[in-house]
């Protein structure tokens, strides 16, 4: 029978099938070639803006006997938003919106993490935008599992997850004024590589 054995993070991890073996906590790297943070917001009630930001990293632990003991970390490199369009993009850096000069990154630390079935979990953690930090949960879907095919050596793991958020809670005031959200629905798929 599957039983659920681990799980990260966000952004966020969720393990493993099967076996009574006992393990120890183990620590991943976030892979930064196989990692997207993609983004939707309102576009004045016309259509969802999206956009996505192009580089991301962290850690990961997680113990495969008490998920509860597991940890997150992911950092965003604010600068490296993209939604496909430069002019649009550089607005957004400047101070009217992620102000990326003065808060380069935005950053998730998880603070627990409840398990809500064999692959899934919810992990909590704070998250850190344009200098304010409030607390946020991740719905979040474990992947696998396994070696890469070509390296038996590098064991890789990978989930999802999805939250939501309100912008002008974190201090973008000036989304409204844009005609933007304020809800900002986030999507995370993450692999990383065991240490």
């Amino acid at each position: 029978m599957t039983k659920f054995k681990a799980l990260s993070m966000a952004a966020a991890l969720l393990l493993s099938p099967m076996t009574t073996a006992v393990y120890a906590a183990d620590s991943y790297a976030i892979d930064e070639q196989h990692a997207w943070i993609q983004f939707a917001i309102s576009h004045a009630g016309w259509s969802n803006a999206r956009g996505q930001f192009r580089a991301i990293s962290g850690g990961i632990v997680f113990d495969h006997d008490d998920v509860t003991n597991s940890s997150v970390n992911v950092v965003i490199q604010a600068e490296s938003i993209d939604t496909n369009l430069e002019a649009r993009d550089e607005h957004i850096r400047s101070p009217d919106l992620l102000n990326v000069e003065e808060f380069p990154t935005i950053e998730f630390t998880s603070t627990s993490i409840e398990q809500t079935g064999d692959r899934t979990a919810l992990i909590t953690g704070d998250m850190t935008l344009v200098g304010t930090t409030k607390s946020v949960v991740l719905d979040v879907v474990w992947g696998a599992e396994f070696p890469l095919p070509w390296d038996a050596a590098t064991i890789k793991t990978g989930f999802s997850a999805t939250t939501s958020i309100n912008g002008v809670d974190f201090g973008i005031n000036k989304l409204v004024d844009f005609g933007l959200g304020p809800n900002i629905d986030i999507v995370m798929d993450i692999e990383a590589v065991k240490q």
